[in-house]
């Protein structure tokens, strides 16, 4: 199906969150293609700005509370075809837990190293230097 002319589906946003050397993914309960395990994200709402959006739906999703602290780029997916926006977070508060049972089934905190067999297709190049210069010290 096809998206009627004049509408667009809304941006999403995913937030990178590292913390004690390793970087938080979740699990969704429905598999958007090959997409499995991803960062936290969800679509911008209405006069939200992508970082707004990383930090809500992480809260939303995880229970987690954090603040962005740098924009890592937008793309088109190249899986799902959605504008995505990429934005580094710092945890302020709270334990990650499946907060959202309805959108995920599980999480878990990566090591650099294990980051390939969560997703082995590849990340946005952005994302991965970032990763890269952060894990990999």
């Amino acid at each position: 199906m096809t998206d009627q002319i004049g509408t667009e589906r809304p941006g999403i946003s995913a937030a990178v969150i590292i913390y004690e050397g390793c970087v938080l993914m979740v699990r969704r309960r429905v598999k958007e293609g090959e997409l499995s395990w991803q960062f936290p994200a969800g679509e911008i709402e209405p006069g939200e700005s992508p970082e707004e959006a990383a930090v809500r739906e992480t809260r939303e999703e995880t229970g987690l509370k954090v603040t962005a602290i740098k924009s890592l780029g937008e793309r088109t997916h190249p899986k799902t075809h959605r504008l995505m926006w990429y934005t580094a977070c710092d945890v302020v508060a709270g334990a990650a837990y499946v907060a959202d049972t309805d959108e995920l089934a599980e999480l878990a905190w990566c090591t650099h190293a294990e980051i390939s067999t969560y997703v082995p297709y590849g990340l946005f190049e952005p994302v991965q230097a970032y990763l890269d210069d952060i894990l990999a010290r």
